[in-house]
């Protein structure tokens, strides 16, 4: 009855996931995107930022080096470089996305796919039909509509700059404007990070926050809470004057804003079909990812959980697996670790201490603050902070924080032993590897008093 089993609106994590595992089922398929493969994460996202914080890393590793007895010289940043480098990574992983899909036996058709009604889309002035349709669409910035909006950026287009900004405005106090931050700042930039209210990354454990909001200026970052952008000029020499709530004017070079992310749906015509949205303007779907219209799926960012392509991947799989291979799979979302890349970046899975007090009555706190080894010699005056928070009762561990050198590495690992079930007691039996900063979550023996 129709041209393909499934369609997947959506070259991104997920969709790519999902339409791979179908494939391998058996299902004929076809993969519809109309920008680049391999969705934010590869071209905008993950891979991009993660190669420009290991860029802005080096400027404290030269500085660090001579107390260890190097002289390197003067150092210089080539931003030109950094981004052609980039491109041409960018471009290679386009590539292996293709060949992924193409070798699966997947139909990669580009161009921007709109619905007709619930089995059939057009693209490329065609039309396609399948029994069931996914929209993987994923995110994309959200800029406010304040005067000026057109001179702000967003993390789409700040990688891609013709040229490095000496003085650098970014507004937002998420994981992408903390992150970005500390990327410009690293690289040399001066850099403003302005977030509306009185402490950024919301969300995350009070005791981090508040840690990585002392840290984060040690590197030259200037921060300022409880203040935003009002409007935005563009003066005769190309630069820009921000006008802030308090009245005071900023002038800077580039103006990045992360103020948060809103699903892609823009043109997919959800009109013609039953499909529903949440509050938040997100795809509702049940837990097999069906949404109100029962031939139409949706996964990943577009549906308003948490914006992380390991979760993407893992619900392509499960979709795949549910309805092309005839597998009861369902995505487990406790637990599910997380990292910031900002500097000292934060590796955190599970309860934050808020969130495991809001669940139980028996809570105790574990915590370890202390200058790491390494800049015993290098001088540098920098702290790590790991927290562990745990039932009373159970001795069940709930939640592990850190903000420090490897938060994410050594989270991963933690993230196991929580997902496992792990008891404080397993913890503190568990031999240590000297002289490392993960040893610290191993022998915190002393909870925090009152805690």
């Amino acid at each position: 009855m129709y041209d393909y089993d499934l369609l997947v609106i959506g070259a991104g994590s997920g969709g790519v996931r999902a339409a791979r595992m179908a494939a391998g089922f058996g299902a004929r398929v076809a993969v519809i995107e109309d920008r680049y493969l391999g969705g934010t994460c590869v071209n905008v996202g993950c891979v991009p930022k993660k190669l420009y914080v290991y860029a802005s890393e080096y400027s404290a590793h030269f500085d660090d080096a001579e107390g260890f007895g190097w002289s390197a010289g003067t150092a210089l940043f080539d931003w030109a470089t950094l981004r052609d480098n980039k491109k041409t990574e960018i471009a290679r992983l386009n590539g292996i996305y293709r060949r992924l899909l193409e070798n699966a036996g997947c139909t990669v058709i580009d161009g921007r796919a709109s619905l007709r009604d619930p089995h059939t889309v057009t693209v490329n002035d065609q039309f396609l039909s399948a029994e069931k349709i996914l929209i993987a669409t994923g995110g994309w910035p959200s800029i406010p509509d304040i005067p000026g909006r057109e001179h702000l950026l967003s993390s789409n287009e700040i990688f891609d700059l013709p040229r490095f900004p000496e003085r650098v405005l970014v507004i937002g106090g998420g994981y992408i404007a903390v992150e970005f931050a500390s990327i410009f700042a690293g690289l040399g930039a001066d850099t403003v990070q302005l977030y509306r209210g009185p402490l950024f990354l919301r969300g995350f454990d009070d005791d981090i926050r508040r840690h990585v909001a002392r840290e984060m200026p040690k590197k030259g970052l200037d921060l300022r809470f409880n203040l935003n952008v009002q409007a935005v000029a563009q003066r005769a020499d190309g630069s820009f004057a921000a006008t802030l709530t308090d009245g005071s004017v900023l002038e800077t070079d580039a103006i990045l804003c992360a103020t948060g992310r809103k699903p892609h749906l823009a043109g997919l015509g959800l009109e013609h079909t039953r499909v529903r949205y949440t509050d938040s303007g997100a795809i509702a779907v049940d837990e097999t990812f069906r949404t109100a219209e029962p031939s139409i799926y949706a996964l990943g960012d577009v549906t308003g959980g948490m914006e992380l392509t390991p979760l993407a991947l893992a619900e392509g799989m499960a979709f795949a697996r549910r309805e092309f291979g005839g597998l009861d799979a369902a995505v487990d979302y406790d637990n599910i670790p997380t990292a910031v890349f900002c500097q000292p970046p934060i590796g955190t899975v599970g309860l934050t201490e808020a969130q495991a007090r809001a669940r139980y009555d028996d809570i105790v706190i574990f915590k370890s603050e202390f200058r790491p080894m390494k800049h015993t010699i290098s001088g540098r005056d920098e702290r790590t902070l790991m927290k562990l928070v745990v039932q009373r009762s159970t001795d069940k561990v709930l939640g592990a924080h850190m903000a420090g050198a490897d938060a994410g590495e050594i989270i991963q690992g933690i993230a196991i032993a929580l997902r496992a079930g792990a008891t404080k007691a397993v913890f503190d039996s568990t031999i240590g590897i000297h002289p490392t900063a993960a040893e610290e979550f191993v022998t915190m023996r002393e909870p925090v008093p009152g805690g």
